[in-house]
């Protein structure tokens, strides 16, 4: 190896057990590949002549991983010229979000159609929308708002006209999906699941986004400056190929990427031919059990409790238990027949405790059927936000690793203990220390725009069990800090098949790499994302700047790539 490159630290924090701490690295940046670790003094031994960049106070540690995302749909609804409308990015309440609607209805020019995403109907206290709601903010321009569950979107009467829907009926309801009707067959402005959600929004998206790819770069850049170098898709199509091709073959590109394709497709078998294999492969296939909490389409064993919040948001008391199921179980055992001898990983949304025994059922059918038990397959869960500890003990002795989102917990967290479910329910959602106690390979997420990317926030909740609010939750399922750090790092890597050169710190690994302004693990767990900011990151041994990653993917022809809003639409979570 051709070392070029020295950095020296206050600390540089490895996530290896056999060197957890070190003061310098070298990097032959030609390959990205680390060729020394330890004291400056060794590592300068290693490579006479080569000049030492020296990091002053900054702490660098492997670059997070966020190993559940959907950069697609994220940036599309949630970069300009789309609308961020979360609760938890500027919008606490319905009125905030009214306010924006009126001021941009009058500043922007007439017919420009407009995309809004994160309406919250619990956090928020916003009503189930409709038509009439939508026209009376926006009466002429076409508007599309998409739930924050991603479950579920509104529209106004001008998306009818726009779409052409006769004596405005929309269309038949597509599998898996459907639209809100009224009782003569009219639109009621709503549509369930994503097939629907495409169908009313195509045309809007057409004409509010220009420049697709570029929103697309915008998100990636956001996930890096929280310190993200490695993600995935776990939404892809086909058609989605070519966009993040591109976005991976230009200079400073900043996050690598695992694409996880949709059992839906009937291509999800097959292999893809990656640019760059480093930077973006095809890992495995991503099938959805059930729904969402936020909307109360969960296969879950329990109720909602009848309370204010509850009945505001209009969701069903239930429980829902396997009806809420996506798929039948013989639906599940034919799709991981088919691709189980493939090779690929499986990845299963999953949020209710009946959804997972389900799951778990399927995948040891699958498992025994195909002789892996006991091998290396690393399937997946994700979300899991009300599994039960025993079902994290039977997902360790099948070999199925758990990917966790805080976000649920973090932003809901005070809901769900007490107005959304009973405490010994709610207080336990998101069950992280029951999850590592099990034995399991647990990481986290973020899961795309359902909240903002930013690990540290994940790592600073799952250890204090802090709400937004601050109040505490459940402290029994609070992590270790280095457990949580491991599970946005060398766990989420090796979830994504890339521990063997990512991860951590260690020669022979690529050099990706998160620079913090403080050592997290000095500072008071409850001010983690106070006392610690990300200065940079570095992929490859290479300082990323996004800015001119962004103006790179900006200069690429808008129309090679306006196809993508209808392959990002196509699911979430």
């Amino acid at each position: 190896m051709a070392t070029d490159l020295i950095l020296k630290a206050a600390s540089i924090i490895t996530m290896e057990d056999e060197l957890p701490r070190a003061e310098a690295i070298a990097i032959d940046t030609s390959t990205g590949v680390i060729t020394a670790v330890g004291t400056l003094a060794v590592v300068q031994a290693t490579a006479p002549g080569v000049a030492v960049t020296d990091l002053g106070t900054d702490v660098l540690m492997p670059g997070f991983v966020d190993p559940h995302n959907h950069p697609a749909l994220s940036g599309l609804v949630t970069q300009a010229p789309a609308h961020w409308i979360a609760p938890y990015v500027g919008y606490p309440t319905y009125a905030d979000v009214q306010a924006l609607w009126k001021q941009l209805d009058a500043s922007t020019p007439a017919g420009q159609a407009l995309v809004f995403a994160g309406l919250d109907r619990l956090l928020q206290g916003a009503p189930e929308l409709n038509n009439t709601d939508l026209d009376a903010f926006f009466p002429s321009r076409p508007v599309i708002v998409i739930d924050n569950s991603g479950h579920e979107s509104y529209f106004n009467t001008a998306v009818f006209t726009l779409n052409g829907w006769t004596d405005n009926k929309p269309p038949a309801d597509p599998v898996g999906s459907h639209f809100g009707r009224n009782p003569d067959g009219t639109s009621n402005g709503r549509a369930y699941e994503t097939a629907a959600t495409l169908m009313a929004a195509n045309k809007v998206f057409a004409i509010a986004i220009p420049h697709p790819l570029l929103s697309v770069a915008r998100w990636l850049a956001e996930m890096s400056s929280n310190g993200i170098t490695m993600t995935s898709e776990h939404t892809f199509k086909g058609d989605m190929l070519a966009a993040y091709s591109a976005c991976v073959s230009v200079t400073n590109s900043p996050i690598r990427i695992a694409l996880y394709h949709m059992s839906i497709e009937s291509d999800c078998g097959e292999k893809i031919t990656s640019p760059n294999p480093s930077m973006l492969w095809k890992q495995g296939i991503k099938l959805w059990a059930d729904g969402s909490p936020w909307v109360g389409t969960i296969a879950a064993s329990f109720p909602y409790l009848d309370s204010p919040v509850v009945q505001h948001a209009q969701i069903p008391l239930g429980p829902g238990g396997e009806a809420m199921m996506n798929y039948t179980r013989a639906e599940l055992d034919q799709v991981l027949a088919t691709h189980a001898a493939q090779g690929w990983q499986f990845a299963f949304h999953v949020n209710g405790d009946v959804g997972l025994d389900i799951v778990l059922d399927a995948y040891e059918h699958a498992l025994v059927t195909n002789n892996l038990m006991g091998l290396d397959h690393r399937w997946r869960v994700e979300h899991v936000g009300a599994a039960r500890g025993d079902q994290f003990e039977r997902a360790a002795a099948l070999g199925v690793t758990i990917s966790m989102l805080p976000a649920q917990f973090i932003y809901w967290g005070d809901l769900l203990d007490g107005q959304m479910f009973p405490p010994e329910i709610g207080s336990q959602w998101m069950r992280a220390g029951d999850a590592f106690r099990s034995g399991a390979l647990v990481t986290f997420h973020n899961d795309g725009f359902v909240s903002p990317p930013i690990p540290l926030l994940n790592i600073q909740a799952m250890t204090t069990r802090r709400s937004a609010s601050g109040q505490v939750h459940g402290p029994k399922q609070q992590v270790s800090l280095h457990d949580a750090f491991r599970a946005h790092t060398i766990n989420a890597a090796r979830q994504l098949f890339r521990d063997q050169d990512l991860g951590s710190i260690k020669v022979g690994k690529l050099a990706d790499l998160v620079q913090l302004s403080a050592d997290p693990y000095a500072v008071d767990s409850d001010k983690l994302t106070e006392q610690v900011n990300v200065q940079a990151t570095w992929v490859n041994g290479t300082k990323i700047d996004t800015n001119k990653f962004v103006a790179n993917i900006e200069a690429i022809d808008p129309s090679e790539h306006q196809h993508l809003p209808q392959a990002a639409l196509s699911h979430t979570c």
